[in-house]
Parts: C-alpha cells; structure tokens; sequence
C-alpha cells in the first residue's frame, strides 16, 4: 500500500515581502486542512491572536487544529518527522523561510530528507511589489532565487499602478521564465493554488470548538453582507464590491488562476506523456491525478504530482470494480485550456499494442520507490 505523502512548500521572500501575512491568511482559510507551519526564524510572529515566540523546537497548537513551530535549520528534519507522525493528522506543511535565507537549501534538505511521509510542494517566492526594484539592488541573490522559484506571488500589487507591475512582470519573465505570477495584496492568495482544502466534517470528528478561522469567516460575512468568500472555494461566482476582501477591488482570489481538467478512459502512451510532462506550457504550476498505460507488468494505475519541475508517480492497485480512467487537474496562470485538452488528447491509446515494458522507463524514473530526480537549483 502506497504511503499517502504529505506536501512541504517552502515560503521565501526577502524581509518585508509579505511573507508571514500569506502564512496567516493559508492558516485563516485552511478549509479544514490541518496545517503544520514551520517559522525559520528567531523573532516573533502573529498568527492570528496569538503570538508564536522564535525559540528553536517550540510548538504550538492553533485554534484551527493548525501546529506552529519555530526552528533552526539544522532541526528541520527533525521537526519534520514530528509533523508527520500519524498522531498529527496534517495535511499540508509549509516552512515560512528567513527573510535572508537561501531556499535552494530548503529544497536540497526537503528532497534529500529520509522522510518517506513528505513530498516536495513546490517554492513559492514572494516578491514586493513596491520595493522589487530596491530589493535587487541590496540583494542582487534574488534573481537566483526566482530562477528555482516555481510559483511568484507579486505582493502588495496595491501599492503600484498599471505600468509598474507590467514593467515587474516583464522582468519577472526574464528572471523566472516559464513560471506563473499571482498578484496579491495583503498575501491574499487562494490556498488551493498549493493544496487541496479538505472540507470540514469529512474526518468524522464530530462536534469541535469554535476556531479563529470560523470566527474570522463569521466576521467577514457580516462585513460583506452575509457573502463568505472562504466557504465557496474556486466555484464561488458571488459579486462584491470595490474591495472583497478576497485580493484586490472586486476579485476573488481564484481570479487569478485557471483549473483546466481532463478525463479519458483509454490508457494512456507512456512515452508521449512524458513528452508531455518534460514540455509543460508556461504558467502550468500543478498537475495532480491517476493516469493508467495498459503496459504489460504495469497495468496499475499511477497518482500524478507535479509542481513546478518537480514530478512524481505513485502507482497503486485498482480498487475492486473502479472504472479505468485517467483523470487530471492541471492549475496555472495563463494557460490556454483548448491547447492542454488537444495536447493530452494526443498521448491517448496511439502505440500501445507496440509499447512493450521499456516504454515505461520514463514514468519509473520518478515512482516512489525510486529516489526523485532533484530539479536543478541553478
């Protein structure tokens, strides 16, 4: 039986880009996902109405369910095989990095760890709007950084007009091509963008206590008219007025990103998955889902994760009487939905009574039982 894994995103930005406010807000609007949030740091930070205190290897149990911890760098593997103890039931964990930090450490230390728990979730970079310019200047490493980044937040949107943040993008394409940019004010960002929010109710805990985040919901909905953004997810379809709350004047956070789907029973060709995969569009952030191939000795069917260059395969058996079929979700900004359908519609059925098992050399390059293939960090 395959081990479900548990997704690390690592969360860096210079000092000042937002990043403990996008922290906030994921633990704000975790849907019921039981985060367990990391703080690389020594100082202090506000979550919620309580103040986590920077001392290495404390932890604290959030209104929400959601842990807080505060470590060095050196104790990360260690906190990590705490977080993801049974006993913890945590979903998602993600690692607010130093302001000074370098996260292609946190990447090597994540896809290195011994930890058969956790999988990577991906480098989301936060990037001050106001003071991008500035920031280059006094830490020129940034431009590295955004090279391994695989999602951009551009923070704090807000504060610059129209021809600042096309004057930032443009850059940005340059210094991290082919990777999607989220605005954001106030680190307002749909958390489903880095995991699955899991509905409250469907763990079968019964009763609860009341939490901030519900209490924060009840707050919002009374300023906004009843309306809770939080509560729809990315089907919300609700209007509001010039400032929801929810990202900016009369957005919603999912406005940001498209979710494009595709469903097929016929296997699909290993090879030209591949193909597929190695060549992902511009702004493609996630792929999650099950695809099969039909292959001889490989007749299973195989979970699918991508985020950013990272990929993994997890192959499983087929539960009594399940329908065969492939079922992806792909999530980004940018991304032409008519352009993806036709392209998976090509990996479908083409040469598989030719395929032999070394056409699956591919995929097992990046099952779970083999070691993950690091992404470069340069």
């Amino acid at each position: 039986m395959v081990t479900q894994q548990i997704p690390v995103i690592v969360l860096a930005g210079f000092l000042g880009s937002g990043k403990t406010t996008l922290l906030n807000h994921l633990l704000r609007h975790s849907g019921g996902s039981r985060i367990g949030a990391i703080v690389n740091d020594f100082g202090s930070i506000e979550i919620d109405a309580m103040t986590v205190a920077g001392q290495v290897d404390s932890m604290l149990s959030l209104g929400n369910g959601c842990l807080c911890c505060a470590v060095d760098t050196t104790d990360m593997d260690e906190m990590l095989e705490r977080l993801t103890r049974p006993s913890a039931r945590i979903d998602v964990i993600v690692i607010e990095a130093s302001g000074l930090a370098e996260p292609e450490e946190m990447i090597r230390l994540i896809l290195s760890s011994e930890n058969r728990r956790i999988v990577y979730g991906g480098l989301v970079e936060v990037v001050d709007a106001a003071e991008f310019t500035a920031t280059r200047e006094r830490h020129p490493e940034v431009d590295r950084h955004l090279r391994v980044a695989d999602l951009v937040v551009l923070n704090k949107a807000d504060r610059v007009g129209e021809d600042g943040r096309s004057a930032i993008l443009e850059l940005l394409r340059t210094l991290s091509p082919g990777r999607p940019v989220v605005h954001a004010s106030y680190g307002r960002v749909d958390p489903e963008l880095f995991f699955d929010r899991r509905e409250r109710g469907d763990d079968g805990a019964g009763a609860r206590q009341l939490s901030f985040e519900d209490l924060y919901a009840e707050i919002l909905a009374a300023e906004d008219g009843g309306h809770d953004c939080a509560a729809h997810g990315s089907g919300c379809a609700g209007g509001h007025g010039e400032d929801d709350g929810c990202g900016g004047p009369g957005r919603h956070l999912h406005a940001a990103y498209e979710s494009v789907s595709f469903t097929c029973g016929d296997p699909l060709d290993p090879r030209r998955f591949m193909e597929f995969l190695d060549r992902r569009p511009e702004g493609l952030y996630r792929i999650k889902g099950f695809v099969h191939f039909g292959v001889d000795g490989h007749r299973q069917k195989f979970a699918v994760h991508t985020v950013g260059d990272f990929l993994r395969f997890y192959p499983s058996p087929w539960e009594r009487g399940e329908e065969r079929t492939n079922q992806l979700v792909m999530i980004g900004t940018g991304i032409d939905a008519a352009a993806l359908q036709d392209r998976l519609t090509t990996c479908v059925g083409t040469g598989q009574e030719q395929a032999g098992p070394e056409s699956m050399w591919g995929v097992l390059r990046y099952t779970q039982d083999q070691t993950a293939p690091q992404r470069p960090t340069s």
